[in-house]
């Protein structure tokens, strides 16, 4: 034979043996696929839920409307110490989640970031993306539906004292979906928006009191949570005669609410309504994970599929994050648990914190236990949904952990996690690295699901956080989609947040 006839030879096997390969891989793929789609079947997960929207409110979002809830969202205005707002702890930055580890609420710097400086709260403003679908709100679940559903208001919502079940009563005309009762309830929240006149701190649901002495000269001894339902309604009022005595937010509010463009004054049902119209906007479920359960099957690497196998197979995370029939595919099932977290609690000092933490020493957060009463919920929390994680800067009820890659360890071997955590190692902010709470009566109460090590290999460790983090990622969600949502003026005049990390 030739040479150039060996070398034509040669070149036909070495291609020959390509198509061998490459077919094998598409075949393989195939596989994959195939296996995928029928475990998403079985999970009951169809990447549908954010067209679903419209349908379940029974109309349209108004623009109008949530443009006036954008305004409110941002404005400092309806604050009683004009010092924070929902923007300061739910930030475009961040998923409109918190920028931070722990929240810092009233008494701020002004800026919505990293280098945000004051007391903190004690725990993490969780992200309003997608909380439309969500029947439970906040880290210990104290906002829910009973009915399971968000957009079914039968049997009212159950919110804490005082509100509880009273203020937002079955079958209500008006407020109709969760997040429309819930926007009730920040403005009244002294460390959160409405701010403390002199040295006072909070506690949640205790028999502590505290006393404060709010911006109309007012002082009063409030036990908590007995008599703090007359505190709600004054904050509101107050609230209310702010945006009442500012023309342009009559204005605005009178071109969606026509007793106001006739002379009614706003109330705070128009106040939740625009901010939670605001929110329905924030509905980002168009991940790599929902457009392969629509049938774009490259929409997802082979990485993430093989990730997306082990969450929802060997690795039982589905078992609490979960997708089918009432968790509405946001990967939770909006139950308290014991995850085994450590508790992590400000320094002591004056402006360290403006929370009383739970337990002897202070360095404790007993969770749903404060809305309940009960000890058996002590420790529990909601289970986290997932979406969007990837913009989040920190991790569980009190940012932990910073990098998803530990958090999602702590879940694979809670008890190595928790009993050798290092605040330090795992990257929270200097102020938090000095007191931990205990953590032997957390592991004692630890969740059953979460009680025996999940073996992972290195490879396939890296593939479940690849689906967590990239494939349950909507793209709309980055700041930089967000950021374009800061408003560059407001009705009331007063300056705009500084965002750090807003082009």
């Amino acid at each position: 034979m030739s040479r150039s006839r060996a070398i034509l030879a040669g070149g036909a096997v070495w291609l020959g043996c390509l198509v061998v390969i490459h077919g094998a891989e598409r075949a393989d793929d195939r596989a994959l696929d195939g296996r995928l789609v029928r475990v998403l079947e079985d999970a009951g997960f169809t990447g549908k839920i954010e067209s679903s929207l419209e349908h379940r409110l029974g109309r349209p979002i108004d623009s109008t409307l949530a443009n006036l809830g954008r305004l409110l969202w941002f404005d400092k205005l309806h604050s009683l110490h004009h010092d924070n707002t929902c923007a300061g702890c739910h930030s475009p930055t961040n998923g409109f989640g918190d920028p931070k580890g722990m929240a810092i609420g009233v008494q701020n710097n002004n800026l919505v970031g990293p280098d945000r400086s004051g007391p903190r709260n004690q725990r993490r403003s969780p992200l309003v993306i997608n909380a439309a679908f969500l029947s439970a709100l906040m880290w210990n679940g104290r906002f829910s539906a009973p009915s399971s559903d968000p957009f079914d208001n039968t049997f009212g919502f159950h919110f804490p004292p005082p509100e509880g079940d009273t203020r937002f009563p079955p079958s209500s005309p008006v407020v109709r979906v969760l997040l429309q009762a819930q926007a009730h309830i920040p403005p009244t929240e002294m460390v959160e928006v409405a701010g403390f006149t002199g040295v006072c701190r909070q506690r949640d649901f205790g028999p502590r009191s505290v006393f404060c002495q709010f911006d109309d000269g007012l002082g009063e001894q409030v036990p908590l949570p007995d008599a703090s339902g007359f505190r709600n309604e004054r904050i509101r009022r107050k609230a209310l005669d702010l945006l009442n005595a500012q023309p342009e937010y009559r204005r605005l509010f009178g071109e969606v609410f026509p007793a106001v463009a006739t002379g009614a004054r706003i109330d705070f049902t128009m106040f939740g309504l625009a901010i939670a119209e605001f929110e329905f906007t924030l509905t980002f479920a168009n991940a790599p994970i929902d457009r392969f359960a629509r049938g774009q099957r490259n929409a997802m690497t082979v990485a993430e599929k093989r990730g997306a196998l082990l969450f929802f197979g060997r690795a039982h995370c589905v078992t609490c994050h979960a997708v089918a029939r009432e968790s509405n595919e946001m990967f939770t099932d909006f139950v308290n648990h014991v995850a085994g977290v450590p508790q992590i609690a400000p320094y002591f000092g004056v402006g360290a914190g403006n929370m009383i933490f739970d337990g002897p020493a202070q360095d404790e957060d007993f969770g749903a236990e404060q809305v309940t009463g009960h000890e058996a919920d002590r420790y529990k929390f909601r289970t986290a949904p997932l979406r969007n994680l990837a913009v989040a800067p920190a991790f569980f009820h009190n940012g932990a952990y910073t990098r998803l890659e530990d958090a999602i360890r702590h879940h694979l071997n809670v008890y190595e996690s928790a009993r050798y955590y290092d605040p330090v190692a795992a990257g929270v902010d200097v102020d938090l690295t000095h007191r931990l709470g205990p953590i032997e009566p957390v592991l004692r109460r630890l969740d059953p699901h979460l009680r025996h090590p999940i073996r992972l290999d290195e490879s396939e460790f890296n593939d479940l956080v690849s689906f967590v983090r990239d494939a349950l990622l909507d793209p709309r969600a980055r700041k930089e989609n967000l950021c374009t949502l800061v408003p560059p003026t407001l009705p009331s005049g007063m300056p705009v947040f500084e965002f750090e990390g807003c082009p």
